[in-house]
């Protein structure tokens, strides 16, 4: 009786341990237990790049604002070991403020080559301005150990695509379809606000100097523009996403209205005054009615702010309209 009481307590005392693994194994932000379990090999197309992910990732950097977030938006938060391009965020969406407040910063700005190496990350998702060029090499990385899925999305559905490659990458697919659901949703309901309306012209204003600093319509900013019932005025240039244009052919092109981008510096506060302090900006009917929109940098990215961004500008676009 004795010796099986012994055993029977052995047996308990595994199973508890057992249960406290599993609990610690858990990710606060969507209660998702990390398995242990057998991980089958998935293979992705990243914009021409074949990535193949071994196992379920476990130290991750999430380098830019939007891939953070995005990951957070899936439940994700405890995966992550560093973030950057926080001087491009004015910080998350509300309901994400809790989680971010546990998420380590890598770099305040770009990722550097020495912050990633040595953090030890096993994966990274990422915007495309970390790499290439003077950013990160992602061969370099794999020697590392470190399987580089980047966020290039130049359209909603490449977007959605992303969202549920991360889903199959850490065993959330349900989350991330149902997530993908809810954005396209809210675009449609938008949509059909919107029904009957005539484009507003629009400049977006990012920066100022010898001209003014703004996407063409090769950026991905211009598709939600056109999403939340406006019309990007420099849509027809594609060479680049960033484009420099001469205040004149602000003025010729007339837009309607002006969407600021709110980031770090210079403040939008600064663009404002510039832009009304400009003898030729100062012109626009836009300007005289004060018909500005300002937008955080980090929404107009791809990622989870698809929905969110397209409600804003359509609020915020004469005539505005109500959700």
């Amino acid at each position: 009786m004795k010796k099986y009481f012994v055993f029977a307590a052995a047996g308990l005392v595994i199973v508890l341990l057992s249960l406290s693994c599993d609990r610690k194994g858990a990710s606060n932000a969507g209660q998702e237990t990390r398995t242990a379990g057998a991980f089958t090999p998935l293979v992705f197309d990243n914009y021409g790049r074949t990535v193949t992910v071994t196992g379920r990732p476990e130290k991750v950097l999430a380098l830019g604002p939007n891939c953070a977030e995005t990951l957070v938006a899936l439940g994700l938060a405890d995966y992550i070991a560093g973030t950057s391009l926080r001087n491009h965020s004015r910080g998350p969406l509300p309901q994400y403020e809790e989680a971010f407040k546990r998420i380590p910063e890598l770099n305040h700005g770009s990722a550097t080559r020495e912050a990633v190496i040595s953090s030890g990350a096993d994966f990274i998702y990422g915007i495309d301005w970390e790499f290439g060029g003077d950013g990160l090499d992602i061969d370099e990385l794999a020697g590392y150990g470190m399987t580089v899925y980047m966020d290039a999305a130049q359209t909603l559905e490449q977007t959605y695509q992303e969202i549920n490659d991360i889903g199959k990458i850490f065993g959330v697919e349900d989350r991330a379809a149902t997530f993908v659901a809810g954005q396209k949703a809210r675009i449609a309901s938008v949509k059909q606000k919107l029904e009957g309306r005539a484009p507003v012209k629009v400049l977006v204003y990012d920066s100022g100097n010898d001209g003014v600093f703004t996407c063409s319509g090769a950026n991905f900013e211009t598709l939600l523009i056109n999403e939340s019932g406006g019309k990007n005025v420099f849509d027809d240039l594609r060479e680049k996403a960033w484009v420099t244009v001469s205040y004149e052919e602000v003025l010729k092109r007339s837009p309607e209205a002006i969407i600021i981008h709110d980031y770090d510096s210079p403040s939008v506060e600064a663009k404002l005054a510039e832009i009304k302090a400009n003898d030729t900006l100062s012109q626009l009917d836009a300007v005289r009615n004060n018909r500005f929109v300002i937008i955080e940098l980090e929404s107009v990215l791809p990622g989870d702010r698809l929905a969110y961004t397209v409600e804003k500008l359509a609020k915020g676009l004469p005539p505005e309209i109500s959700f």
